[in-house]
């Protein structure tokens, strides 16, 4: 019998366990097995921590070890717009990680005396008459029951948990690809690609040790292979080198474009992170909303112990929800072409490039 099962180890269940105050008695369940080191994480994820990610960090206490960081490190983002034909540079600031050990340092972060069930898949739950939740999973191929008192999905964006509660069918979703090609020259800089015939969203390539990466979000579609293609074949022929593919990855993401997409969980079960909604509307940004969300269930379990409301969390979550409201505010002067096109013509907070384009050995 538990206080508290997770579903899911990623940067929010990871962080809610390990803020978890020692009193609760905690099971965290994941697909992946991190028992036996590094694992794939089979998700399409760009690896980079932008600026509000290593605030989130900093708070935390947590500083990244040197053996999560893969070069190079990228000061510089090149804006290639196709819809008005321009392209600018930016100065930004992100971390270039390594997300499978990321992913692996959080989990070790994790207190001893929370227990751990890797390499198990999570199934369903179901509410009892005497109040608890009784939650299945499997593992080698047999099912599995515990009980608990509270569940959290933390099962990314498209989440089991939030499912089986009815909710988030207001989130939009995006077929996210992603393609990992052999390079000799690294391009120094992360490159976001606007394009209205690929995506009402973004793509984008990062450089990544001996690899670049080409990813894009398409709104979910029987043609988003052909659209990924396209956008491959525009940029082979602006010199991207993308003849090598040596990994494919694909993931579901979500894009809250309305607070009130957000979803917190009902009664006894609740929702962080991407399962939650909580992701940029502007850039797909999660790791930053998913440690903030992660800790804000936290700091609700610990002030109120055992009588946790959804109402609870939802209040802790209201500097989330204005920073999403924000991003959404930004998102027009990013994705409507006339506005983007007009702010990127001026020139304004754009940087010239000297030199060659290639990173430092």
């Amino acid at each position: 019998m538990y206080d508290i099962v997770i579903v899911g180890a990623g940067p929010a269940g990871a962080t809610l366990a390990r803020m978890l105050d020692s009193t609760f008695n905690v099971l965290i369940l994941d697909k992946r097995n991190f028992d036996h080191g590094i694992c794939p994480i089979n998700k399409c994820c760009g690896g980079l921590l932008a600026p509000d990610a290593q605030k989130v960090l900093g708070h935390l206490g947590l500083g990244i070890p040197k053996n999560v960081l893969v070069g190079p490190q990228l000061f510089t983002v090149k804006t290639l717009d196709f819809d008005n034909h321009i392209e600018r540079f930016y100065q930004r600031h992100y971390i270039n990680i390594d997300r499978e050990k990321f992913d692996q340092w959080l989990v070790d972060l994790i207190p001893e005396h929370i227990t751990c069930h890797f390499g198990v898949q999570y199934k369903k739950y179901r509410l009892l008459a005497d109040g608890q939740i009784e939650v299945t999973y499997t593992h080698d191929g047999k099912n599995h029951t515990v009980k608990t008192s509270y569940l959290v999905g933390a099962d990314g964006g498209f989440s089991l948990v939030r499912k089986q509660l009815g909710q988030g069918q207001k989130l939009q979703r995006y077929a996210s690809i992603q393609e990992w090609y052999r390079v000799n020259d690294l391009m120094p800089y992360f490159t976001t690609i606007f394009d209205k015939d690929i995506t009402d969203f973004y793509s984008w390539t990062i450089p990544k040790e001996n690899a670049l990466l080409l990813g894009s979000a398409i709104p979910f579609r029987n043609d988003v292979t052909n659209r990924f293609q396209q956008l491959k074949q525009k940029l082979i022929k602006k010199g991207f080198p993308l003849h090598t593919c040596i990994k494919r990855e694909g993931a579901y993401i979500i894009r809250p474009t309305k607070t009130k997409a957000l979803s917190y969980g009902k009664d006894q079960i609740f929702l962080v992170g991407e399962a939650a909604g909580f992701i940029s509307p502007s850039s797909a940004e999660g790791f930053s909303y998913g440690m903030r969300s992660g800790l804000k269930l936290a700091n609700a379990f610990n002030a109120l112990e055992r009588t946790l409301t959804r109402q609870h969390y939802e209040k802790n979550c209201r500097s989330l929800r204005q920073n999403i409201s924000v991003k959404n505010l930004k998102a027009p002067f990013m994705y409507h072409a006339f506005l983007r096109g007009a702010v990127m013509q001026s020139g304004i907070f754009s940087m010239k490039m000297n030199g060659q384009h290639h990173a430092a050995p």
